[in-house]
């Protein structure tokens, strides 16, 4: 992603972004803040964060920037909406799009119908209900997903549950990535605040999630840094392989060998995010 100026980030691909800042598309006023954010990659919302009325405005106002020069992720509506259409029509043949999010993604069918529509464009598949966790794997596997995120807050209201029950939605996300082969999920936004983020991301990366959706760009940095590898975590590393050697040369017994490969992991996520 193009900023004017991050000093406290680097350039990180999709698949190991880590803070996705979603500002709205019909605030053109905040887009230059968010892209000279911390964020690893913004995405321009087309849908929940835009009210019903100002949509095609919305739509105007994030091709414009992408005319003009800018780069970034779009969130584009329901495809059970006519505004998804819509949505589709007003980004094709976009320069400078990097990917789009699909809202209250469903299954993996809908991830193919918009991969069709957008040609080579990569889509992060956001999963906001109890059919879209019942059918993750599927909409993991899908050719065009490149990683799903967790839409807390309509999968609350979808299924009544307390923010304390959010642990099996959040399994059946890392698991689904997992199994289909592609990137940690992202998990949902903190909207609670910022004394609360820090807690909220050890729930976070304890799950197995390796990104998180922000409403703020003050909450970026934050959420980089704690979903980096941490010093003593790259300290224990380098004693892990110090010990049972790169190629695992050392290894006494097929105990050492899980310790080894999540050596390598820290390593090369280090080196992503240096």
């Amino acid at each position: 992603m193009t900023r004017t100026s991050a000093p406290e980030t680097v350039t990180v691909p999709a698949i190991h972004a880590r803070s996705w800042l979603l500002v709205p598309g019909s605030r053109p006023d905040r887009f230059e803040d968010a892209m000279n954010s911390a964020a690893d990659a913004v995405i321009f919302d087309l849908e929940d964060g835009v009210i019903p009325s100002a949509k095609s405005e919305a739509r105007e106002q994030v091709t414009e920037f992408f005319a003009a020069g800018g780069v970034g992720w779009v969130r584009i509506n329901n495809i059970t909406t006519a505004d998804w259409a819509a949505d589709l029509e007003a980004l094709s043949g976009v320069t400078g799009l990097h990917g789009v999010m699909l809202a209250k993604t469903e299954s993996g069918e809908q991830v193919d119908r918009t991969a069709a529509a957008l040609p080579g464009v990569p889509i992060l598949a956001l999963v906001e209900s109890a059919r879209g966790i019942e059918f993750a794997f599927d909409i993991a596997s899908a050719a065009a997903t490149v990683r799903l995120a967790f839409g807390t807050g309509d999968y609350r209201r979808d299924t009544n549950a307390g923010a304390d029950a959010l642990a099996y939605p959040r399994s059946r996300l890392v698991v689904a990535s997992r199994a289909a082969d592609i990137a940690g999920p992202i998990d949902g936004p903190c909207v609670t605040g910022p004394a609360e983020l820090p807690g909220e991301l050890v729930v976070t990366k304890s799950m197995g999630m390796s990104g998180k959706l922000c409403m703020h760009a003050r909450d970026t940095a934050v959420v980089n840094r704690a979903l980096s590898p941490q010093p003593d975590e790259i300290a224990w590393a380098a004693e892990i392989i110090g010990r049972l050697g790169a190629a695992g040369e050392n290894v006494a017994d097929g105990s050492d060998l899980p310790k080894l490969a999540r050596a390598h992991r820290i390593n090369r996520m280090a080196a992503v995010f240096s």
